[in-house]
This record gives C-alpha cells, sequence and structure tokens, in this order.
C-alpha cells in the first residue's frame, strides 16, 4: 500500500469477486482508502491471483492474503471456488474475497459479535452469517485505523 492507495494488478478469472470486494470496502464511509487497478506507470501493491490446491497449506483454505516486500499476494483457490465446487458460487468467491480484501487494508481475523463479520476467522461463520462486506464495527474499526 502506498499512503492510502491499493493499486492492485489481476491474473484471477474471479473478476466478479474481486469486483465485489472493491466495492464494499470502499463504500459509504469506507473512503479513507483508494483502491484502483494499476496502470502501465505504476507499481501494483497487491496482486489477485489464482492457485488450484487441495494439500498441504491449501487445504480447506479457499484464499489468502500473503503481505510481501513490494507487492502483496491474494489467490483465490479454484480447488473449492470454481462453479461446481465446494464453495463454487458467486456469492462465497464474494465473501472470500471481502475477508482477504479486509486484511490487505491491515485488518486481523476479528472474534467479536460471534462470528458477525467477514474477519471472522471460520469461513463457516461467515457463510452462516450471510457475511457480504463489512458490518458496522468493521466500519467503525476501519475509521480507528484510517481516520
Amino acid at each position: 500500500m502506498d499512503g492510502t492507495e491499493i493499486a492492485w494488478d489481476d491474473e484471477s478469472k474471479f473478476d466478479d469477486a474481486r469486483t465485489h470486494a472493491i466495492k464494499v470496502w470502499t463504500a459509504g464511509t469506507l473512503t479513507k482508502v483508494t483502491i484502483r487497478a494499476d496502470g502501465a506507470s505504476t507499481y501494483a501493491d497487491l496482486a489477485w491471483r489464482d492457485v488450484n490446491s487441495s494439500s498441504g497449506q491449501w487445504r480447506d483454505v479457499y484464499g489468502r492474503w500473503s503481505g510481501q516486500h513490494g507487492t502483496d499476494h491474494l489467490p483465490m483457490n479454484r480447488a473449492y471456488l470454481d462453479d461446481g465446487k465446494r464453495r463454487g458460487t458467486d456469492e462465497h468467491r464474494r465473501r472470500v474475497a471481502a475477508h482477504e480484501l479486509g486484511h490487505a487494508l491491515g485488518f486481523c481475523h476479528k472474534s467479536y459479535d460471534e462470528g458477525r463479520s467477514p474477519l471472522w476467522p471460520d469461513y463457516g461463520q461467515i457463510a452462516e452469517q450471510k457475511l457480504n462486506g463489512p458490518t458496522a464495527k468493521d466500519a467503525k474499526a476501519y475509521h480507528v485505523l484510517w481516520g
């Protein structure tokens, strides 16, 4: 992240999920951080990618934000998110993308309100609560962090 801007590039098939995540984390009063596509003369802060694995570190992992020196990585796992897979719907892909983008914005897993946050560590809770974006408490945390 450069100041209050995240420039991203994309080599993921889940464009709808990325678009949704950016929309919910920049809606309403969540305007302190600009999230935009990188250009030919800019450096990407965040790279949306795909991975396709259900073993090892990817067992039961739908997406993962990984902070790096330079460009952070945000892979979405096709092994679970592709059409016909366990979480292979737009709704689930959007939730996973919103969760991971929350990490890119600086938020850790949240345990307040018994799973009523898209940043709850257990995806089952996120899905059960049908959380597709930040809650009022997440917005409050956003403003504490970003102003």
